[in-house]
């Protein structure tokens, strides 16, 4: 009697903690109500924990072993993940939700081998038990390793390196994964080896399918590899019948699936092409030389003169704005142009920065208000009626090359528009190529002055010129 209470117990706290996630990820689509929606996912996870702990039946025998490491990792977990999340910079989130993305790969896959170890103890081989195991297995080494090359990419420790025959090596791999995966799958006596020949497959095309893709691409492999880390962990759901460790994982999965879709169509890239490796490489494509044309330079004041004369004013946040820790800066100047009476938005790239919502976080963490932030369709519909377009540390995202040049390596990708505006002011360190290595045409463009230098210093400039007006 006393089991079965635990039993219902138990299950109670996992449908309520699915539907905390469930609720949570729907509120993640608001931005007044994501951190909201963020705590409720958190506490339901830690509401099934404790569950776990609390009402789950012990294995025989190790009833102490098993509280005092579970409570140790708990502990660990809790600290190292707390500093991190503390310390990290905004620069580098991307890198961080690489490496969490990587850790929840790495627990998918030493959950399959604890399991198929379990079975080969026991000796009660069944098949769908053994297809769990096994995709289980994949996806989650496919996971942390891809991560963990995306981790090291981003933070600049691993170079773009594409490998002769890349595309043809990745389809033999995945064709090898299917192969000895079913095989392991379907043994009568499956062995350890070929457990671990699975591992060592996965494990090598989650790095050689990373390794080679690089510029403007990022967003779409960190959207994917975090896909793959929830299907993972819900083949973990599967496996033990946990009703919130499924519904998690499919979230996850099904969630970073539809951002890998919308990721590709934002980039122009297929989704096919991603998953052999075939695109990117964006850090050695370089742009033809040649005359570009004359880059023209505007002073502080002069800048600060047309903005705030202006009746329209648009701002185009980039990676740069996020390496200058410039977003309250920004805030500041949108405050003091709207008070002289204007119109001020910010246009956001679907794939500005290295991760996904990366511009829409970073403006958030400045209160900036969520009406102001104006997605590209929404963005381009306006521009022409602009009467300044600011690009701040933005590069690919704006470059026409993406509409004119069919050599270039973004052709075909959709772009803000900023061309399209009366008066165009980038405002960057130097002139170096954006993420994707190549020149942007926009800084030679008639419309365009750059403005030079760091930029939350910049924009402090452009502040106090402003205020003198």
């Amino acid at each position: 009697m006393r089991e079965l209470l635990g039993n219902s117990l138990l299950e109670i706290c996992y449908i309520a903690a699915s539907i905390t996630f469930i609720l949570g990820l729907k509120m993640l689509s608001s931005p007044d109500k994501a951190r909201k929606g963020n705590l409720y996912a958190a506490y339901g996870m830690g509401l099934a924990i404790v569950a776990t702990l609390l009402f789950k039946e012990p294995l025989v025998g190790a009833k102490s072993l098993n509280y005092i490491l579970i409570l140790a990792g708990l502990l660990i977990g809790t600290l190292i993940g707390t500093r991190m999340a503390v310390k990290v910079k905004m620069t580098a989130m991307p890198q961080m939700v690489s490496f969490f993305n990587g850790m929840g790969g790495a627990c998918a896959a030493v959950i399959s081998i604890v399991e198929f170890d379990h079975v080969m103890h026991t000796g009660e081989f069944d098949l769908g038990l053994m297809i769990i195991i096994a995709v289980g297995l994949i996806i989650g080494s496919v996971s942390f390793a891809g991560s963990i090359v995306a981790y090291g990419k981003l933070e600049g420790k691993i170079g773009d390196k594409a490998i002769p025959g890349g595309q043809i090596i990745n389809i033999l791999l995945l064709i090898a994964l299917v192969v000895v995966g079913g095989y392991l799958a379907t043994m009568s006596a499956p062995t350890s080896m070929l457990l671990y020949a699975l591992l060592g497959i996965s494990l090598l095309y989650g790095i050689l399918f990373v390794m080679p893709i690089g510029g403007a691409d990022m967003p779409v492999v960190i959207s994917l590899l975090n896909s793959f880390t929830g299907v993972a962990a819900a083949f973990g759901g599967f496996l033990y019948g946990n009703q919130a460790m499924l519904t998690g994982g499919i979230l996850v999965g099904s969630a970073g699936t539809i951002l890998t879709v919308l990721m590709c169509t934002a980039m122009n890239r297929s989704l096919a092409n991603v998953i052999i490796g075939s695109f990117g490489g964006g850090g050695a494509a370089a742009a033809a030389g040649g005359d570009q044309g004359t880059v023209k330079e505007i002073s502080a004041t002069d800048a600060a003169i047309l903005l705030a004369y202006a009746n329209r004013v648009s701002v185009v946040p980039g990676y740069g704005l996020a390496v200058a820790q410039a977003q309250h800066t920004i805030h500041e100047l949108e405050q003091l142009l709207v008070e002289k009476g204007v119109e001020f938005s910010y246009a956001i790239h679907p794939v500005a920065g290295r991760m996904p919502g990366h511009m829409n976080v970073l403006l958030a963490e400045a209160d900036v208000p969520y009406p102001m932030l104006h997605e590209m369709e929404d963005a381009n519909a306006q521009m022409a009626n602009t009467d300044v377009v600011l690009v701040i540390g933005a590069n690919d995202v704006v470059n026409p090359a993406a509409e004119k040049d069919p050599s270039s390596p973004i052709y075909g990708m959709p772009i803000i528009k900023a061309s399209d505006a009366k008066n165009i002011i980038v405002m960057k360190r130097s002139m170096g190529k954006g993420y994707a290595g190549i020149e942007n045409e926009l800084f030679f463009h008639d419309k365009n002055r750059m403005l030079f230098g760091d930029a939350k210093a910049s924009i402090q400039k452009l502040i106090t010129e402003v205020k003198n007006l």
